[in-house]
């Protein structure tokens, strides 16, 4: 029994000591991390935008199938499309919308170029009001190419185009095809194809971001040269007759002279120097009768 509490007591006596250096032994501090300097890095400079072709997807697709009484419907296309509402109002008040109608009707192809709203916006104000009506018809035919032209089919046409206005002479219109952009030229403007609008087997519609402007209404014109002025008409100089230069007698002579001098048109002198005797007739009388 005294040997187990002597263990006891010893058990004790070495857990109190363990204890008590353990709590007076310092805490470990915690780590600390070096903050590290931010790394300077150059700034990125921004890519280059790139311009993407022009989608070759209709804005408004084509029906499956379409009844032959029924051609298509440029203005509602293009209603539907949206954004074309000056062009629309062309083709309805130049009655073209109704030419393009009767023409798909009996199944001729045609193909539209037609300018957006904005590019009408980018006119000098009063443009198209200065147009006589005859004037707007010729450019909203010159618009529309009398076939029909695929996006890939452009590169095979010869220039100049024939649109559907008057001749190739004053309204002449180039199409060339760069990669997948097709671009336009009248001499004046130069555009390019930004989109499909509609596409069938018949009729194709593309959307362009300027208004076509033909040589034959916008190309300045020479003025014509004024008129030259009329030559004056030479003005007859009175030839005096003096009374000692008339083979009469001296006491006739100052009485015949005045008669002479005074009566209008009696000698003159004309501007090619020819002499003209207005009374010839009763300077020979009187000189018959002194003589």
């Amino acid at each position: 029994m005294t040997k187990i509490s002597l263990s006891f007591m010893f058990f004790f006596f070495f857990y109190h000591f363990t204890t008590s250096i353990l709590a007076q032994s310092p805490a470990q501090a915690p780590s600390q991390t070096q903050a590290q300097a931010p790394v300077a890095t150059s700034p990125i400079s921004p890519l280059p935008a790139v311009v993407e072709p022009p989608s070759q997807v209709p804005l408004v697709q084509a029906p499956p199938y379409r009844a032959a009484a029924n051609p298509t419907n440029v203005t509602k296309i293009l209603e539907k499309a949206g954004g074309f509402s000056v062009f629309i109002r062309l083709l309805k008040s130049t009655s073209v919308s109704i030419q393009i109608e009767n023409q798909l009707n009996v199944s001729n192809s045609l193909t539209i170029f037609a300018p957006t709203n904005g590019a009408f916006s980018a006119l000098k104000p009063g443009t198209l009001n200065s147009l006589s009506t005859e004037e707007k018809v010729q450019l909203v035919q010159y618009h529309i190419l009398p076939s029909f032209i695929t996006i890939q089919n452009f590169q095979t046409l010869s220039n100049p185009v024939r649109t559907q206005a008057s001749n190739t002479h004053d309204y002449p219109l180039n199409i060339t095809v760069e990669g997948s952009w097709v671009n336009i030229s009248t001499g004046i403007v130069n555009t390019t194809i930004t989109g499909t609008v509609y596409e069938d087997n018949q009729l194709a519609i593309y959307k362009v971001d300027k208004v076509l402007l033909p040589l034959g209404i916008f190309a300045q014109k020479p003025r014509k040269p004024a008129a030259p002025a009329p030559a004056p008409a030479p003005t007859p100089s009175t030839v005096a007759v003096k009374p000692d230069e008339l083979p009469v007698s001296s006491l006739i002579a100052p009485a015949l002279a005045a008669l002479l001098n005074d009566a209008s048109g009696a000698l003159s002198l004309t501007g090619n120097g020819i002499l003209t005797v207005g009374l010839a007739v009763i300077s020979a009388v009187l000189l018959s009768l002194v003589g």
